[in-house]
């Protein structure tokens, strides 16, 4: 994104300069230069007024990849500043997705308001797309694809492509599916596959079978990005449950979704709560108080389990505490090393699950190499650890061996909790990124300090 606002950066002197000079001449002429993408990126820099102007200089086919680019925000000023005609336009001629996308966070009445001014088939597009839930294939799905026959030449679908290119405007036309009768997927073929062949061949024999890169409509949209990450598509055909071919979604489609669902897991990561409605949140546009609304809620359960926990572990063994102060000094070197350990293990089962690469088939191989790992890093760390608390405390070898096998324990419990939360998330359906992180540093203070203070106990006193 960044990069991007830099992009409209470059242009901005020279916009705001012919903006000042009411030269649109020469301005509609530099922003054919600028990218629609950065224009929408760079929009929020505009003024009310100039952000009018400069888009009816667009042409029209720019002007509704700009509004298609521009945040929720500034997509509903711009609705409420055309005039009923204009705003028709661009509804009918914008991607059927991005379209869709709009009017589910549309409130009804506007939606019932901005249906009047659209073509009927348009209308219907729209509504057949939003009977889909939001994080599905259908939900990311376009109804706009070329749509072919086993007995077409290679002449006629090519005819079609171009027919469907004007219509389309070419976003989508990377690949051409093949149906029956019936609109049942029966293959596919790109379309750089298709212009090199023959003119007069059928397409049957240039077809191919697409029957492990074909998406069920009710796929949810992380299996969607996988699938396109695993057989490198750009595009993939979306059917139902008999194999009708509804839509296809696109490579710009997946970008989105990866970075929605990375976003998720940050935010969930972090702690904050209803990460799915921040997610759609522009940090950049954010308050200090929604953003405070957002985190204070996990913050408190936290402090209080915490307070509650911590404070009683504390207290059963004030008396311990008490006879060898020394002990309290090496506290939070105990819960810091377990909480990073736990975190390091939890970050890399959760990318794991989000991958694909950890499946529950491989559950034992996770669980001996996390235990294996715990164990080298705990007795590593906790040999270093003893031999420094020997010197630094006076030569006090019972107190040493209390802090160094402690460590060891906790770096070896804390490893292993931080693999294992996220796979009990999993098992019991919630999102392992989003669930197990608030409870691990939680678990892993709670556990480490009753391993500390167990084992001293047991060698000091």
């Amino acid at each position: 994104m960044e990069e991007r606002i830099k992009g409209f950066a470059l242009f901005l002197p020279e916009i705001s300069e012919l903006l000042r000079e009411k030269n649109y001449g020469e301005l509609k002429k530099s922003l054919k230069e600028v990218p629609p993408v950065d224009l929408a990126e760079g929009w929020s820099q505009l003024s009310l007024p100039d952000r009018n102007i400069i888009f009816h200089l667009l042409d029209k086919r720019r002007a509704i990849e700009v509004f298609e680019d521009l945040s929720f925000g500034d997509q509903k000023i711009l609705i409420n500043s055309l005039e009923s005609q204009e705003l028709g336009e661009v509804l009918d001629e914008m991607s059927a997705d991005e379209r869709a996308d709009l009017f589910e966070e549309l409130p009804e009445k506007m939606v019932k308001k901005l249906f009047s001014l659209m073509k009927k088939e348009e209308v219907e597009d729209v509504k057949d797309l939003l009977t889909y839930e939001e994080d599905t294939a259908g939900g990311l799905m376009t109804t706009e694809f070329v749509e072919l026959r086993k007995d077409m030449t290679a002449r006629q679908a090519i005819l079609k492509i171009q027919e469907s290119f004007r219509r389309y405007h070419g976003e989508t036309i990377q690949d051409v599916y093949i149906t029956n009768t019936e609109h049942r997927l029966i293959g596919g073929l790109s379309l750089q596959a298709l212009i090199a062949s023959p003119p007069d061949i059928l397409l049957k024999d240039i077809m191919s079978p697409v029957q492990v890169i074909k998406i069920n409509v009710n796929m949810d949209q992380e299996e969607v990005a996988k699938v396109f990450s695993k057989y490198d598509l750009l595009s993939a055909p979306v059917v139902d449950g008999e194999n009708r071919l509804l839509g296809i979604i696109t490579i710009d489609d997946i970008v989105d979704v990866i970075e929605k669902e990375a976003t998720e897991d940050i935010y969930g990561m972090g702690k904050i709560s209803g990460v799915e409605r921040v997610a759609e949140i522009n940090y950049g546009e954010a308050s200090a108080f929604t953003l405070v609304k957002n985190r204070v809620i996990w913050l408190f359960v936290l402090l209080l389990i915490g307070t509650f926990v911590s404070g009683r572990l504390l207290k059963g063994y004030a008396g311990m505490l008490q006879s060898v102060i020394a002990l309290a000094i090496f506290i939070p070197m105990m819960m810091d090393s377990g909480g990073n350990a736990g975190a390091q293990s939890l970050a890399m089962v959760v990318r794991g699950l989000a991958t694909g690469e950890v499946t529950p088939d491989k559950l034992w191989k996770i669980v001996k190499k996390e235990i294996l790992a715990g164990l080298m890093s705990g007795i590593l760390m906790g040999v270093i650890a003893m031999f420094g608390v020997f010197v630094l405390q006076g030569f006090n070898l019972n107190l040493a061996f209390a802090v160094g096998f402690s460590l060891a324990m906790v770096v070896t419990v804390a490893t292993v909790t931080g693999a294992f939360l996220p796979l009990i998330f999993k098992r019991l359906g919630f999102d392992p990124a989003v669930a197990a992180s608030p409870f691990i540093t939680t678990t892993v203070d709670a556990t480490c300090l009753i391993i500390y203070f167990e084992v001293a106990k047991r060698l000091m006193f």
